[in-house]
């Protein structure tokens, strides 16, 4: 089953109403301890699990369809489409494990947050791409002092900034730092304005801008095809350092039920999937 949480069911401090999440649940793992979001009945254990709607709650509802029963699981998805909900509805216990999330969002939303978090498995990449309305075909035809979009929260600004110097479009004082802002901008031949945004808000938005940094599941929420429609794409694959995670608490990481869809989240049979459903490499398995 697919519960759909959209912004309007975010409180004031981020978190989901609670008639949003009353389906979570305590069980018991191998040994004994109480899992928040885990019910186990008949042998079967059902996990509530978090996830953005493009391509994650596709792969997880695949993963049910396909791999669950036989594993002895039952997923529960819910489907978040603000990128604070996830962490803040596995950090209160509303779910068991969450799924939308890269390496560095999850460190910034740790640091900023005090969650104690961990992923216990690497899935897929979703490039991150550069995008515009203007029918451009080249970054190079962006105007002088053209307005760009990025990505508000930190983690994500940052990696818009480092695809945009790859991009060849500004130079960065230090592209490794952990974060970057346009502060760090030191060269900017066009004068670009940068523009942070709501992430889920950048699609709608491009038509106001020059170019649009897009994630990858916002690109295809909005019916993009990253590889034919993004002027610049970042690389993807196992040696990404953006791979979406599965992220649960981090008392709950040896919990047998979440080892076990964390194997079926590595599996082959996955890896197939997700090969044969995005062969346009919007979507690349990161094991």
């Amino acid at each position: 089953m697919t519960t759909s949480i959209s912004r309007r069911a975010v409180l004031a401090g981020g978190l989901v109403s609670a008639a949003a999440l009353t389906l979570a649940a305590c069980g018991k793992s191998a040994s004994g301890s109480e899992v928040d979001g885990i019910t186990v009945k008949d042998g079967v254990a059902t996990i509530s699990i978090g996830a953005t709607p493009q391509p994650h709650v596709v792969i997880l509802q695949w993963i049910q369809d396909n791999l669950a029963a036989d594993a002895g699981l039952n997923l529960d998805i819910m489907s978040i489409d603000d990128y604070q909900v996830p962490n803040a509805s596995l950090n209160d216990g509303s779910l068991a494990a969450n799924y939308f999330q890269t390496p560095n969002f999850l460190k910034q939303q740790i640091d900023d947050k005090n969650y104690d978090l961990v992923s216990i498995a690497d899935v897929h990449v979703e490039p991150l791409g550069i995008y515009t309305s203007k029918g451009y075909t080249s970054v190079d035809q962006a105007a002088d002092g053209g307005k760009v979009l990025l990505n508000n929260d930190p983690a994500n600004m940052t990696r818009g900034y480092r695809l945009l110097e790859t991009a060849g479009l500004i130079t960065l004082d230090d592209s490794s730092s952990e974060t970057l802002t346009d502060t760090d901008v030191t060269g900017n031949p066009k004068n670009l304005q940068f523009y942070p945004l709501d992430a889920g808000q950048i699609p709608a938005s491009m038509p106001d801008a020059e170019l649009a940094i897009i994630n990858g599941n916002y690109a295809l929420g909005a019916g993009l095809k990253p590889s034919e429609d993004a002027l610049v794409l970042e690389q993807g694959g196992a040696d990404s350092p953006y791979a979406n995670e599965l992220v649960v608490r981090t008392k709950d990481k040896d919990n047998e039920y979440l080892v076990k869809l964390a194997e079926l989240m590595n599996s082959d049979d996955l890896k197939n999937y997700i090969e044969q459903t995005w062969t346009d490499g919007s979507v690349v398995p990161a094991f």
